[in-house]
């Protein structure tokens, strides 16, 4: 079982979810990203979020068409992105898949991104996605990886999130390593490509993003 998460970030930033759609997946709605999946003809699982972002009629909308709303106090300690990510680490999932986390305020974005972040995910050793119509990043561990060719997402960037990343090798890429080490705030590895249609990429200690992305 998969779960897709729509977060309340700017439309334009979010795929057309069709495509998201084939599998055995629960769609999960954050803020105004529950009106998002109704805009879309996808109903809502759960629903996640103070509302803050959506206006009354919209608010009716989300109340008449989805059986379960989780509203919250905008004043919180956590943001309407954690609370229904942690619904769904809980869950135990194959695979966690995130739209409208891209895009529109800054901090918001970082927030997000720190989210995939926190040790009680990764101790889950769920695989957690954020998609937006230019890019796909994911994080991953230790060990050796092995990455398709996808003709639409034409570079790959490998981003240090720990302090250092060692033993970087990479097989398969226009700019192949070999056992190197990188410290966070290095950008040895942004902007790559595959010269065939899959490589590989392994690393022995430290946490890597993974970013694939089109111009």
């Amino acid at each position: 079982m998969e779960i897709n998460i729509v977060a309340g970030g700017p439309g334009r930033y979010i795929p057309e979810l069709d495509a998201y759609c084939d599998k055995e997946v629960k769609w999960i709605g954050v803020d105004r990203g529950v009106y998002t999946l109704l805009e879309q003809r996808i109903e809502p699982h759960t629903a996640f979020g103070d509302f803050d972002s959506v206006n009354k009629e919209e608010w009716e909308v989300i109340q008449e068409k989805v059986q379960e709303v989780r509203r919250f106090q905008p004043e919180k300690d956590e943001t309407d992105l954690e609370l229904a990510l942690n619904w769904a680490t809980a869950q135990r999932p194959d695979k966690i898949t995130i739209f409208g986390a891209t895009g529109g305020r800054l901090d918001h974005f970082l927030g997000n991104l720190q989210l995939l972040m926190t040790p009680k995910l990764l101790e889950t050793k769920i695989e957690v996605e954020i998609i937006d119509i230019q890019n796909r990043l994911y994080l991953v561990q230790p060990g050796e990886h092995l990455l398709k060719k996808i003709a639409e997402l034409q570079y790959v960037s490998f981003v240090p999130v720990t302090e250092s990343v060692e033993g970087i090798t990479l097989t398969g890429f226009k700019y192949p390593l070999k056992n190197r080490n990188i410290s966070r705030g290095s950008t040895l590895c942004i902007s790559n490509e595959l010269i065939q249609s899959s490589g590989t990429f392994s690393f022995s200690n430290g946490i890597l993003m993974v970013i694939r992305s089109k111009d």
